[in-house]
Parts: C-alpha cells; structure tokens; sequence
C-alpha cells in the first residue's frame, strides 16, 4: 500500500512551490499563458556551465547516499582537468534537503532563481523530486536525470522536460521475477519492501511472474529501523527466496535479523539497496558490541543475488569500473568506492556526453534536442532511453551473485523490458570503452 502520508507531503510541498513560482520573478521563468522558452543559456558563460543539483547531505538518508554527489563532483572535476565541455568548465552545485521535501523546495528556489542553474542533475528521491518537477518544468529548467527509479519520471506530456535515468522499479523487478521463476521454480517467495512508490512499483512488476510462489508480503516503513516482526513472519510462511526491495540500511538489518533467529533464505536484493561496500559498512556499524561483532560482515553477503544496470567496482574486468576507482583516487574525497559513487560517476559521464552533443552554441533548447536524439553508449551495458517519447533511461538489469572475499559473477546477462506486460528480452548493447566514449575535450 502506498504510503499516503508521503504523497501528501509531496503535494503540499509541489503546491508551496507552484505558488512560490507565481510570486517570484528570476531567469526562464515563464507564466501559465506563456509557452516555455527554452532558447536562453541561463547559467552559461563563455567559459562555464552552472547545473545543480538536491541531495541529502545530511540527516537519515546522508550515510546512504552522500556518495552520489561525491562521485558525480569527482568526475566533473575531472573533465574539468581535461578542458571540460566545448572549452566550458562544468560548475557543479548542490544544495542540501536533508531528504526532506519542504526543503527541496528550499534548495531548487536557492538553485533556479539565485544560481540561476542550466540544468537540474540527478535530483535525488521520489518524495523530494516529486515536490519540485511540475516547479522545474513550468520554469523551463532541464530536468536530467532524477535519482530514483519512479514511473513519474518517464511522462513526457506532462513533463516534457524530465528525463528518467534509473532503470524503473516495475521494469527491474520484472526481470527479478522472471528470474527467480526460472531458477528456483516452485519454491516459495517472501516480498520485504519499503512501504512507498518502491514496494508498489516492485511488487507490479514481481507478481507478473512469481504471485502464486508468494507466501508472505511484509513492509517496513523507513522512519522505523526495526524489521524483526517481519522477518519472523518471512520465517514463520516458509519463504525460502526473499526478494527486497529495500535501500541499504534495510538490507542489512534485515540480514542480521534472519542471521540472529538462524533464518537462512536466498536473498534476492534490487539495485537500490545492492551495493555490497556500503552494505558492508552497515553491517559492521550495526554489529558493533553484539555478539556477531567478530563476523566478518563480508560473510552475511555471501552468495546473495544483486540487480543491476551500472559498471560495478567488484568488477576487475570492467573498464568503467576500473576508470571510476582512477578518477577518484585523484579527483574525490578519499576513503572506499562504493556503487554509489559508481552511480553518481555514470551520471556525471553521460550528463558531459549530452552537454557535448549540446554543442557550442549552448542553450536550454539546444540540450533538450541533443537528449531527445542522443545515441547512447555507455559506461552502462544496459541500453538507454531519452527520446522519442519515452524518457524512461535505463532500459533493465542484469544478474549477478556476490561472493565473500569481494568478488561477483555475472549470473544473468543484461535483460530489457518495459513497464506493463511486455517481454523481457535479451541485448546485444555493447557500451564503449573510457578512451572510445566523447564526453570532455
């Protein structure tokens, strides 16, 4: 079930700002009557692009996320060092909402009408995006690339200046589905999933292959760090395949909490909550002075099932990957790469590849043009939309097994499929390589 309270945040923080945006006068504003002029280069100089973007710096979603932006500035930096983009540095701004959408309000006003941004990039969050999208678009602000993997990001007459980049929730959990059903046929299947757009989305695209293996159904809410009720119901209905549709703290208690009651199901975890370093470091945070603080938290990993659509850093054979943990070593703020960093870094890399096409003579409209007919190739392995009416990005997934000791195996190769009822088929999409692909000067 949807989580009501959310959605009524969201809209009455969209309302807040729509109001705001009749008040206020700044660059690209644009009026009800009035058609979106896109023919301006807000935020561009001769020598500099300004974009932005909203992310939780701080607060519940920091420890989860902070690396996104770490690893997109890490890799702007870089092209930077190369020369940048048509002889423009990228000037890569972001404002925190502390994952709040009252305060994404906040940060886009302080972004679109004081920065005066090109672009929004890579906002972060279904509840905080969803406040500010119909606000970016009646502004006539490119909105490239929201972070979260929503249906409402893919809807180009409402917003037509929304671009997708996650692959969806319904489309990744459909290759989940078919999987499973393929591969542990007539076992029974256990949802845990957080209690929002994810769960539902998730669940819209697993039940199409796996609802008669269902024997339980259980969420959580993410104010409430405590999933033991259900994962003793997982327990008690006998699933032994337990898909979660969770982000990464999530991931780990639920881990620990069957680890605790010696509950051991197949763990089957979506691209949101798949990224093994920072799993890792949450499981070693939360079993400090237990008595598992000895485990290695390596072993509650162990042969658990990731999806996924980005080079991976566990990766040693994939170009992008290894070009990623280059770049930040020399451009980022230390510490372990992550997949999310990954993340952020494959945003950054295909945001400069479209600013590229943009050409020279760079304007709002000219950006919105080379999106709608960008031929996209890469770093990802798994194809791309932009154009054509559907701005849905990345097109599926990918199957692979974590080992202890740090390394993957690719279990399933890229699948695509769309949102409904369609089938999932398979790729031969081939990305090119860090030294093929033109992104910087």
């Amino acid at each position: 079930m949807r989580n009501r309270s959310g959605t009524r945040t969201a809209l009455a923080a969209a309302l807040a700002l729509t109001m705001l945006a009749t008040a206020c006068t700044g660059a690209g504003e644009v009026t009800g009557e009035e058609g979106v002029d896109l023919d301006v280069s807000t935020g561009v100089t001769e020598d500099s692009v300004i974009i932005g973007s909203h992310q939780p710096l701080t607060g519940p979603a920091a420890p989860g996320y902070l690396a996104i932006s770490q690893g997109a500035r890490a890799v702007f930096e870089y092209v930077n060092a190369q020369g940048g983009v048509n002889g423009r540095e990228i000037d890569y701004r972001v404002e925190d909402d502390a994952y709040d959408p009252a305060q994404t309000i906040d940060a886009t006003r302080q972004l679109v009408l004081e920065d005066e941004i090109f672009a929004m990039v890579g906002g972060l969050g279904t509840p905080t995006h969803s406040a500010v999208i119909d606000y970016l678009n009646e502004q006539g602000v490119p909105d490239v690339f929201p972070a979260s993997g929503a249906l409402a990001w893919n809807n180009p007459g409402e917003h037509p200046l929304t671009y997708g980049w996650q692959t969806d929730y319904t489309k990744e959990a459909k290759i989940q589905g078919q999987y499973i059903a393929e591969n542990f046929a007539g076992e029974d299947v256990g949802y845990l999933y957080q209690n929002d757009d994810v769960g539902e989305d998730s669940q819209a695209g697993l039940d199409q292959y796996l609802a008669e293996q269902v024997v339980a159904r259980e969420h959580y809410e993410s104010e409430v760090p405590d999933v033991s009720a259900q994962i003793a119901e997982l327990e008690r209905a006998g699933a032994e395949v337990v898909v979660c549709s969770c982000i990464p703290a999530f991931v780990a208690l639920g881990m620990l909490e069957a680890a605790r009651i010696g509950y051991e199901p197949q763990w089957v975890v979506s691209s949101i909550g798949g990224d093994t370093a920072t799993l890792q470091g949450l499981l070693s945070e939360f079993t400090q002075d237990t008595d598992a603080a000895d485990v290695p938290a390596d072993a509650f990993l162990d042969g658990m099932l990731i999806t996924s659509y980005m080079p991976r850093v566990e990766d040693e054979d994939d170009e992008w990957a290894q070009f990623f943990l280059d770049v930040y070593e020399e451009y980022g703020e230390g510490g372990t790469v992550t997949n999310t960093h990954v993340f952020g870094m494959t945003q950054a890399v295909m945001f400069a590849q479209v600013l590229m096409s943009a050409g020279e003579d760079l304007t709002r409209q000219a950006l919105v043009d080379a999106l709608e007919n960008q031929e996209w190739r890469g770093p990802s392995p798994v194809p791309f939309a932009s154009g054509d009416g559907d701005h849905g990005g990345h097109q599926g997934v990918y199957v692979v097994r974590y080992e202890s000791g740090g390394s993957i195996e690719m279990i399933q190769d890229p699948r695509v499929t769309d949102r409904e009822g369609g089938d999932i088929e398979e790729t031969d999409f081939a990305p090119l390589g860090p030294d093929e692909l033109v992104f910087h000067d």
